[in-house]
């Protein structure tokens, strides 16, 4: 029990990071020391949810009491707050300054796919094909887009509730992958305006279809998600890495930041969003780098622990 408000403050950072585009929850509980924990409880609860969806109430009910709640429940504390009280900062940021945000959220998305390559254990010409290809797709299919995130619906106008459940199903998948944020997908998808403004006014339904769309992911999708990692993991993070060196096209400044696909070449006051790309690019690197010096430091702890035992 005395863990539990430093679990709330951890929580509140990664719910911080993921409210920012190019920022992963799933490093920040990496550099916390908390990713392994929150993968397993994560794991685990979506085994409960895949069998209360077969209707296998016995078995859900016996994975659930696996669940370490007085860990995961704190966690879920912390990120929800952070949600609720930065969403409206993010989304009058974004109304004031959309070319200055821009050039934060290219920095940050521009810095997690450099630290998603790095995560590549194989470079060959098969892995650098499929992220080439992912890459071009992900490129021209923006482009064909009208428009990406608006200021006040994310690039739809009121989308229906399918659409809110679909990219809460989506991003959540980018929770258990360090490097890859849920807010840069749905910056993809168009939607982050939009889930940002349903938060801030307090739309039920909305913000209702997307919690339902997150649960109904990790139920259904972690599993698969998990099985494709083990089993074709450069494969599958080199398609995500061309996803998000393409989605680029998204977050160029100009004309009008996070607001539509058409580039033009930078013009008006531009030092301040080619500072911000800069700065958001030290800041995932820095972290990425503090990240993997934890996770050094937690295996050596670990391995000690199990020689003196």
């Amino acid at each position: 029990m005395r863990e539990v408000p430093l679990t709330i403050l951890r929580g509140f950072l990664m719910g911080a990071a993921d409210v920012v585009p190019g920022v992963s929850g799933g490093t920040v509980a990496l550099v916390l020391a908390i990713y392994h924990r929150l993968i397993e409880a994560i794991r685990i609860g979506s085994r409960a949810l895949g069998h209360f969806l077969r209707l296998d109430v016995p078995s859900g009910v016996d994975h659930l009491r696996r669940v370490e709640w007085i860990f995961l429940l704190p966690l879920l504390t912390g990120i929800t707050l952070a949600v609720l009280t930065l969403s409206s900062l993010i989304e009058r940021l974004l109304a004031d300054h959309p070319v200055s945000m821009a050039g934060l959220f290219l920095g940050l998305v521009a810095g997690s796919t450099a630290v998603a390559w790095q995560l590549l254990t194989r470079r060959d010409v098969r892995r650098v094909v499929v992220l080439l290809v992912s890459a071009v797709v992900t490129w021209l299919a923006l482009g064909i887009r009208e428009a990406t995130t608006d200021h006040g619906s994310g690039g739809v106008e009121d989308p229906a509730l399918w659409v809110f459940f679909g990219s809460g199903a989506i991003a959540i998948c980018a929770m258990i992958l360090p490097g890859i944020s849920g807010s840069f997908l749905l910056v993809t998808l168009g939607m982050y305006g939009a889930v940002l403004g349903a938060v801030n006014d307090r739309d039920v339904l909305a913000v209702g279809a997307v919690l339902l769309g997150c649960i109904s992911g990790l139920a259904l999708f972690s599993q698969l998600l998990h099985w494709a990692l083990s089993r074709h993991y450069d494969t599958v993070m080199a398609a995500l890495i061309g996803l998000m060196a393409g989605s680029l096209r998204v977050l160029w400044p100009w004309p009008r930041g996070v607001d539509s696909t058409p580039l033009e070449a930078p013009s008006g006051p531009v030092l301040l969003p080619l500072a911000l790309v800069v700065v958001g690019l030290a800041v995932v690197l820095v972290g990425h780098e503090a990240a993997k010096r934890f996770d050094r430091r937690n295996e050596s702890e670990e391995l000690r622990e199990l020689q003196l035992t």
